[in-house]
């Protein structure tokens, strides 16, 4: 079993301000722990992913906007500010290119059999942004531009797509405030409350997620990888713990993790490790 672990330098250089808890330490802190965790020296590492190109960005975003976002994004210096919590900075557009790129690049050697599943540690998040607009913290859909090339955002763009079956759990009432009142046929949207722990999530999963995901019977996974559900991140309630990451994370089969919340660093780190100790098999 091969697991790639996919990244980019420039996603360190997008930065939305001091103290904006969406900060390029996120990556150092996922880079020393699978280091201090003995984990790093299993991977197959790429650090040179790819800008994802126009084309695969538009399959998933309007032209309007992709061409609105990165004529936004094309200056010197200082900050874009997007909305009351997202902002671009000289070196958005590109990071954002090569988050995507990453996702691509790693669904491409698992499509190929050149590996068996891959994390991609990467910069903006994209859950969030939606078809034609960038919010929370997110401006391109690296999971929906990687699929569309072979958690709000994504589902905006797979709606109604019989292709695609989207599974999610999400605190609710929450940011965005939206998705409980979803209904569509190929997703199971599962809002809970505050302060739900890792039985309940596991509830979740066992009972409604897997069941859709057998009939389904899908050739790949793809995983909008949060950890801000852990007990120790403040940007949510949600009493989750590393192991309750590596139990969700035990699955066969083809799979692309990217890395979107978690922004207390020391639980962002030992839950990543353990998410992706489990997909290389070392657990």
């Amino acid at each position: 079993m091969t697991t790639g672990f996919y990244t980019h330098a420039d996603c360190t250089l997008h930065e939305m301000g001091a103290d904006h808890p969406e900060c390029p330490q996120r990556l150092a802190a996922i880079e020393d722990r699978l280091i201090a965790a003995q984990i790093a020296p299993w991977l197959e590492r790429h650090d040179d992913a790819p800008p994802a190109s126009l084309e695969d960005v538009e399959r998933a975003h309007s032209a309007l906007y992709v061409a609105d976002l990165k004529k936004r994004g094309d200056f010197e210096q200082g900050h874009e500010w997007i909305d009351a919590d997202t902002m671009m900075n000289p070196h958005t557009w590109q990071a954002a290119l090569r988050a995507a790129g990453a996702a691509i690049s790693a669904t491409d050697a698992v499509i190929d059999g050149h590996l068996h599943n891959a994390f991609c540690s990467i910069r903006p998040p994209g859950h969030h942004a939606t078809r034609d607009q960038a919010m929370g913290f997110c401006f391109l859909g690296n999971v929906a531009i990687a699929a569309r090339h072979h958690g709000n955002g994504t589902e905006d763009i797979f709606r109604g797509d019989e292709r695609v079956l989207m599974v999610s759990f999400f605190q609710h009432p929450f940011y965005p405030y939206s998705g409980a009142e979803r209904e569509q046929p190929n997703m199971v949207n599962v809002p809970v409350p505050a302060y739900t722990k890792g039985d309940g999530v596991r509830h979740i999963v066992t009972e409604q997620w897997l069941p859709r995901l057998r009939t389904f019977a899908p050739q790949m996974l793809f995983i909008s990888a949060g950890f801000d559900a852990h007990r120790e991140d403040d940007m949510g309630q949600m009493g989750l713990v590393e192991a309750d990451y590596a139990w969700i994370t035990q699955c066969e089969g083809r799979i692309v993790s990217c890395l979107e919340g978690g922004y207390n660093l020391s639980a962002l780190g030992r839950s990543v490790a353990e998410h992706v100790r489990v997909l290389a098999g070392l657990d």
